[in-house]
């Protein structure tokens, strides 16, 4: 399958794998752009030396390209970049809105730029100011997302825009990907199906939660970082969204002294990043404190494997998805099956 995206991104398939935090390391991404899929590297649980040697392992393993998502807030975002540009990375991601400059300095240095959007005044916004391609997530998906179901955020987007348009949340199979490119969309872009592969580096434990998960298994919280984020819906989460402002206050402070000590932050240091999170949103102190130290919560579950005491990001599809296939395996089967599924349609017509 040739569309825009594979002519500008230089990968076989259509299918772009998500930068998520403690998941998309060197090994997925590797394994990603092997089977001629698009991976992006999850950069904003990692150092600055973190990310230079994840990108050159990668390099270790796979001659195909890859992309690197970076958030635009992060203070040693230029730095980031600058590391990309030397590294002959191809392309940049942004959860978050990057601004001009950031975008900008990208394209004089080689990199491409793809920010992500819930919204179709925001894709406007960043298509105006010269990104190569943009992706839009709708509700279904997981981690940050909004209220705008993907059927409807995305054929507004592809009318409104002359790049070429990725399409993320409800995504995990050939269907999807046939329904997307039928939208106008130039490929897909999935973060949950790719967290239930073989080359996942999540622990078994919590890959079962998800597999066990049921379409109505997740919910929209703003209780971890003040921000609708969706997550598999877990004693922890509920006790988030039930705990009153003492509880959740000290409850947010434990996390952001622990991230402040994971990350060998000053309290000075944690305090921005808090303010950085609150995005211009009218957050209390705990929900300020809570996004300075969600990455504490995503390691937890992530990493250590303690789901009784961690956030796990989850698109709905997550209740859709019962195996652990390779990431080859994966991308080959949702390939053949919207091929298959394209010469139905041919022999319909």
């Amino acid at each position: 399958m040739r569309t825009p995206l594979t002519e500008l991104l230089g990968c076989r398939h259509p299918i772009v794998q998500t930068g998520m935090g403690y998941v998309a390391g060197a090994r997925l991404v590797s394994a990603v752009a092997e089977a001629g899929g698009f991976g992006i590297v999850a950069s904003a649980t990692m150092s600055l030396d973190q990310l230079r040697a994840t990108i050159r392992e990668i390099k270790g393993r796979t001659g195909n390209p890859f992309g690197v998502n970076v958030r635009a807030d992060a203070p040693d975002a230029g730095e980031r970049i600058d590391l990309l540009i030397r590294e002959r990375v191809r392309l940049a991601s942004f959860a978050l809105a990057p601004d001009r400059d950031l975008i900008r300095r990208c394209t004089d240095g080689g990199v491409l730029t793809m920010p992500s959007v819930g919204a179709l005044r925001h894709a406007e916004k960043v298509a105006g100011w010269g990104v190569d391609a943009v992706l839009v997530q709708g509700g279904e998906g997981g981690g940050h997302t909004g209220q705008v179901p993907t059927t409807l955020l995305l054929p507004q987007v592809v009318d409104a825009v002359d790049i070429p348009v990725v399409a993320a949340g409800g995504f995990f199979d050939g269907r999807g990907l046939l329904a997307a490119l039928a939208y106008g969309a130039a490929g897909i872009a999935m973060g949950t199906r790719f967290l239930l592969t073989a080359e996942s580096p999540v622990g078994m434990r919590v890959k079962q939660l998800y597999l066990d998960a049921t379409v109505t298994g997740t919910v929209v919280t703003t209780r971890v970082d003040g921000v609708p984020h969706r997550v598999l819906r877990t004693p922890y989460i509920n006790g988030l969204e039930d705990s009153g402002r003492v509880s959740a206050l000290l409850r947010a402070a434990r996390h952001a002294i622990a991230f402040r000590r994971l990350a060998g932050l000053s309290w000075p240091q944690l305090m921005r990043a808090g303010r950085a999170a609150r995005h211009g949103r009218d957050l209390s102190w705990a929900q300020t404190l809570m996004a300075a130290g969600t990455p504490v919560l995503l390691r937890t579950a992530m990493v250590e494997g303690r789901p009784d005491f961690g956030v796990m990001s989850a698109g709905q599809v997550a209740g859709l998805i019962d195996d652990l296939p390779s990431c080859a395996a994966l991308i080959d089967r949702i390939v053949r099956d919207a091929e298959d599924g394209l010469g139905r349609l041919t022999a319909v017509r």
